[in-house]
Order: C-alpha cells, then structure tokens, then sequence
C-alpha cells in the first residue's frame, strides 16, 4: 500500500516554504497567507458540498472547489513564466456564479434587513465559508500592493462571498429554516 514516498520533506522546518518556481519565503508571507487562506475556504466548501444538499448544488460547489485550487496556484507562482504553465480562472467562471446566484435570488424573498447567521448547521457552514471568503478576499487585495495579480482572482473571490450568501439563504428556504434577522436595537 505503501508507494514509499514521505508526505513529509522537512525543508519548511525553519519556517520557510517554496513558492512555485523554487523560491523560498518565509510561512507568514502574504502569498502564503492568501493561498492558504483559500485552502481554508476550500475545505470548508468541501464541508458544504458533504451535507445533504441538492445535487445541482454539490455540483457547482465541486466546481468551486476546482476554482479554488486554481486561484492557489496562481498566488503560489513565483513568476510570470510559471504562471503561464498553470490553470487559470477565466470571466466565465465569474459569469457562472452570477448566473447561479441570480437563479437562486429568483425564489428567495426580498432582503430588507442584515441577516443573522444560522438557523440550520448547513445554513452556519455557508456563512463560514461567505466569511473566510471575505478574509481571502482582503488578504489577496493587500497582496496585491505588492504583487500585481490578474484582476479577476479579486473579482472571482467577491463574486464567490456574494454566491454563498445566497446559497445559505437558499438552503435556508430548502431546510424551511427561519432567516433571523438583524433587528438594530438603539
């Protein structure tokens, strides 16, 4: 069973790792923040995908995941020249989530107020998700001060943070859950 490889390699020991291409960096540089940051997000859309959900649902959340793993890669690259031997994301995965969320939005009630998270474990999971989302989100716009990164990866992460709010909405209506809302007290 054993195909004799170690999962481990020791050379991050000292608290350095190797971007794609070889270069070494220090375990708390922004790129490795922001990419494993997603990988984060990436479990936990994989957490999502493992309730019992609808298939249509797992399905476009599979094809997250796939994103997700792109979107890492890219921020692992070391150069322009690795960068162009790696998948990447494209305006139709963006224009997939748009689309998605608006067939969801069609059914979901009019939002008039914030909405509390919760009401149903699947339901938390998304907005988990929505929020480590967002925090990849702000990681990736800081690392891109220094860094210059293909605008899309910020477009698809905020698209991304807008899709799994209303997919927790969405499951919401699914599990006949109720949406508390957010009633300011003054």
């Amino acid at each position: 069973m054993s195909s004799g490889r170690k999962i481990y390699t020791k050379t991050g020991d000292a608290g350095f790792t190797s971007l794609i291409g070889g270069t070494r960096v220090p375990k708390y540089d922004t790129r490795i923040e922001a990419y494993g940051t997603m990988d984060e997000l990436n479990s936990f859309v994989g957490l999502l995908r493992d309730q019992d959900i609808d298939e249509h649902s797992k399905e476009v959340l599979l094809e997250v995941q796939d994103r997700l793993f792109t979107l890492e890669s890219t921020l692992a690259a070391d150069s322009e020249r690795h960068l162009k031997s790696l998948p990447n994301i494209k305006p139709e995965d963006i224009q997939l989530l748009e689309k998605e969320i608006d067939n969801m939005n069609e059914t979901l009630p009019e939002l008039t107020s914030f909405v509390l998270p919760g009401g149903h474990p699947t339901v938390s999971y998304c907005h988990i998700a929505r929020t480590i989302c967002r925090r990849a989100e702000r990681i990736t716009i800081k690392l891109n001060e220094s860094y210059s990164l293909p605008p899309v990866i910020i477009t698809y992460l905020n698209r991304l943070s807008d899709y799994l709010f209303v997919l927790a909405r969405k499951f919401s209506q699914d599990f006949g859950a109720k949406e508390s809302l957010w009633k300011p007290r003054f």
